[in-house]
């Protein structure tokens, strides 16, 4: 399909792509509306391969014969750089924008039945660390994620980009009842390992063979951390331990070395 000229910013057509840069905005517009956006051809076409559908695609007009194949049923519209920037609120460096039709997320207990590791993220509020988290989950075998009900969207377009779209890989629910999901996942049959730099929590690599066997991890949010309620739910309260007198890690980084740790044999 031929590219559609863009040349008015209030153009209705485009009503999808505006003011991208208000996250207030956003997160009342997108998930309601069914849609989120992705940003850059690698991740537009991972959402694709994902079997997410296809909105429409906004993309720099200098840039419409350097595009991939895209699903010829949606509608691709081409405008120069300034309209973009007025549209979206930022320059759009990577050329080219999509919207895409959000699924129903899977439910909770089909996706514990089909997990053996999770992460369990609780008020994670930051769209960069929850996007960096689910690359790492991705690369570092975690196969689910459940999400409290105070977390960030994982389909925010910052999220997305920062995943590198990996957060198409990783099947995740969110939870409507909180901690109550916590006892959910426990009869589930997994472990609870609440991350907190507590002096009581348990070096990582101590965990036993039977604590690594269904591992569910639970990680809070930069400053606050978890919630008492959500340690009290917890089978262990574990660490990784630090050195220099550093007492914690970025959410994001300490969720990574805690996937590594989880994937390898237990030490006896």
């Amino acid at each position: 399909m031929p590219a559609l000229s863009i040349t008015d910013p209030d153009d209705p057509r485009i009503a999808d792509y505006r003011a991208l840069t208000d996250v207030e905005l956003r997160t009342k517009w997108e998930p309601p509306n069914g849609l989120f956006i992705a940003e850059g051809e690698l991740v537009i076409h991972r959402a694709l391969r994902a079997g997410y559908r296809l909105r429409s695609a906004l993309v720099d007009e200098k840039r419409v014969d350097q595009l991939g194949d895209l699903p010829a049923d949606a509608p691709l519209y081409a405008a120069a750089p300034p309209v973009l920037e007025a549209v979206t609120g930022f320059h759009v460096h990577r050329g080219i924008l999509a919207s895409f039709h959000r699924r129903e997320l899977t439910p909770l207990d089909q996706l514990l039945a089909g997990a053996r590791r999770l992460a369990v993220l609780e008020g994670l509020n930051t769209h960069t660390n929850l996007g960096a988290l689910f690359r790492s989950a991705a690369a570092l075998g975690i196969d689910a994620v459940v999400l409290s009900p105070t977390c960030a969207d994982p389909l925010y377009r910052r999220a997305v980009r920062v995943s590198m779209g990996e957060v198409f890989a990783i099947p995740y629910a969110k939870a409507d009842d909180w901690p109550q999901t916590l006892a959910a996942i426990r009869a589930a049959g997994f472990t609870l390992l609440a991350m907190t730099p507590a002096p009581d929590a348990v070096a990582l690599q101590h965990l036993t063979a039977a604590q690594r066997e269904r591992p569910a991890l639970l990680l809070g949010a930069e400053g606050p951390g978890l919630t008492r309620q959500a340690l009290e739910a917890s089978d262990v309260r574990v660490a990784i331990p630090m050195h220099n007198e550093v007492d914690s890690l970025n959410v994001a980084t300490a969720a990574a070395v805690a996937f590594w740790e989880l994937g390898r044999t237990a030490i006896s």
